[in-house]
């Protein structure tokens, strides 16, 4: 939820839609803040359940999110909110996350002894895994914007060194989860909201290389790469664009032609994210590389991601409203047996 209301706000900002990106911003605090209460509790309470959700090849990359949801954030407050000071803040917190969870769930899946067959672990989620990557480098090349020498070229070099393993990653995954989709029996039911981040990590990968190269100028490694910079941001952008009619076609197919039941579940924040990121990263790769003819794109993307986005907030709030009316029933009842 984080994560995909951050990136629509940060779409909306870039589209000029000012005072929703606000609106979007304030929400996001308020939803960050209660959802980490929770996960102190939940760890609190359930400490074992979490620690089997962490080394569990399906349930263990969600935990990225935790990454991803802290930078978008920042990234929010640099741009929308102009204060540096809680960007700082959440980017350490994403660094520090981040080396936490990579090393702590890619060392647990290597050394289990219990692992899941390819067609059973293998999901579009581990690719939250590069998102929380590449939310890092995206992040850090903003930062960097705002320090001063030798720190803004320190940052950029830790940015690039991070958007390069990002890339590298996508690579690797990649390519176990497309081999899942041709080589595997395929039901409705594996075609998890998640999915989308299969353009959505390349759609990240691009706002990252994009922000690098804006910052090109600030640093001389940066400005020796930037024909290597721009190439790879075109390839990421253009994978990510590839994915769109793919998905598109699976969605059908899980929906229309299977007629597998729409309603609301979490995961379907993870279809809005990668819609709101293909938006602003279209428009920042755009400005970047002086494409303007490609800003017809996001200029129509915003409308679908904000769709997507309200579709699945009413969702949750229907949800919400139903676990209410279920506690105070279940409450009354037990109130008049007693």
């Amino acid at each position: 939820m984080v994560m995909a209301t951050g990136i629509v706000s940060l779409s909306a900002y870039m589209l000029g839609m000012t005072r929703l990106s606000s609106v979007l911003l304030a929400l996001n605090v308020a939803a960050y803040g209660i959802l980490w209460i929770l996960n102190i509790l939940r760890i609190r309470w359930f400490a074992k359940r979490v620690l089997g959700d962490l080394t569990d090849h399906q349930r263990g990359p969600g935990f990225f999110t935790a990454v991803a949801g802290s930078c978008i954030l920042g990234s929010q407050f640099v741009l929308v909110a102009g204060n540096y000071h809680v960007a700082v803040l959440l980017w350490v917190v994403g660094i520090t996350l981040w080396i936490l969870l990579i090393y702590t769930i890619l060392a647990a899946f290597t050394i289990k002894e219990d692992k899941p067959t390819l067609y059973e672990g293998i999901t579009g989620a581990w690719l939250l895994a590069v998102v929380a990557t590449q939310s890092v480098a995206s992040l850090s090349a903003l930062v960097a914007m705002h320090w001063s020498q030798p720190y803004r070229l320190m940052i950029n070099f830790f940015a690039l060194s991070m958007w390069l393993w990002g890339g590298m990653l996508y690579i690797w995954m990649i390519s176990l989860i497309f081999y899942r989709y041709t080589f595997f029996r395929f039901s409705p039911a594996d075609l998890t909201p998640p999915y989308w981040i299969n353009m959505g990590a390349m759609a990240i990968s691009t706002l990252a290389g994009a922000r690098l190269i804006v910052n090109s100028p600030d640093a001389s490694f940066l400005q020796s790469l930037l024909p290597f910079l721009k190439g790879f941001t075109i390839f990421y952008w253009a994978t990510g664009t590839w994915w769109i009619p793919m998905l598109a076609i699976l969605a059908a197919w899980r929906y229309i032609f299977k007629r597998f039941p729409l309603r609301y579940d979490p995961l379907y924040w993870g279809a809005v994210f990668p819609l709101g990121m293909y938006t602003a990263c279209t428009f920042q790769m755009a400005k970047a590389m002086h494409l303007d003819f490609l800003l017809v794109v996001p200029r129509v993307f915003i409308f679908i991601a904000l769709s997507a986005w309200f579709a699945a907030f009413i969702g949750f709030c229907r949800q919400i409203a139903a676990e209410t009316r279920g506690i105070i029933a279940t409450h009354r009842a037990a109130s008049q047996l007693k």
